[in-house]
């Protein structure tokens, strides 16, 4: 948490600017519809420009997340970075897009329609499935950084997600419940700051330090996983993030 608040300080124009693109993306989803509504009374068409308005907006939130990774290592990205990294995270984006609008519907047609059932099926029926949304979300939150750090299979990339949520569950928990707080304060600057691209640095933060679990645990086979040694582990990320008074924050010319 202390490394992200620094990058975000640090990467602060950086943050807004990915933060206003994302704005842009979620007009399409949000005003498309209800425009197309005054002049065609279609709702086919509304749910198409809403799925194309999803697709745009995870596309853009995978590729922010790509470019957002450089800051996470320790490092800085610009526009010409973001157009590559583009192109290597649209299908990512397009199979999440899809994945979100599915969720879209089943919140919205599938849950409520057998919640209307009345009888214990429907309530069984409806059980299982907010359940295993609520896994989804837990799992898939880690999507587009696992995507974008441990390589650019899709299949393999939802594989890990669930495998790294089941076995952190208490980390994702806090993810989940950090990253909704972290957006519902967003909404005091606009959602300008820390916003998407806040909650996206530290869940690439998170990731890439737990990462670091797994690199010991395979270097020392047969090791006990409930016995992991962070202090030793965190020991160069410790120095390299340093500590800041608030001082440092504000005049950092001064040290």
């Amino acid at each position: 948490m202390r490394k992200t608040i620094y990058d975000l300080w640090d990467n602060m124009f950086r943050i807004v600017a990915l933060n206003l693109g994302f704005a842009a993306c979620t007009a399409i989803p949000i005003f498309l519809p209800a425009l197309a509504a005054k002049f065609v009374d279609s709702t086919a068409l509304e749910m198409a420009l809403t799925a194309l308005g999803i697709l745009v907006c995870s596309v853009y939130l995978a590729t922010a997340s790509f470019s957002i990774k450089s800051i996470s290592d320790y490092g800085s990205f610009n526009f010409g970075d973001f157009l590559k990294s583009l192109k290597i995270m649209w299908p990512a984006g397009i199979v999440m897009g899809l994945f979100v609008f599915l969720l879209f519907m089943i919140a919205t047609i599938v849950l409520p329609f057998y919640l209307s059932i009345d009888s214990p099926a429907g309530l069984i029926f409806a059980a299982i499935i907010f359940w295993v949304t609520i896994f989804a979300l837990l799992s898939f939150q880690y999507y587009f950084t696992v995507y974008s750090r441990l390589g650019s299979k899709i299949i393999k990339s939802f594989k890990k997600c669930m495998i790294i949520s089941m076995d952190n569950s208490g980390l994702s928990l806090f993810l989940i419940v950090h990253n909704i707080l972290a957006l519902l304060l967003s909404v005091v600057f606009a959602f300008m700051f820390p916003g998407p691209a806040g909650v996206l640095l530290y869940l690439d933060e998170a990731l890439r330090l737990r990462l670091l679990k797994y690199d010991w645990l395979e270097a020392n086979p047969g090791a006990d996983r409930r016995k992991i040694p962070w202090d030793a582990l965190l020991i160069e990320e410790r120095e390299r993030t340093g500590t800041r008074t608030l001082k440092n924050f504000i005049f950092p010319w001064k040290d």
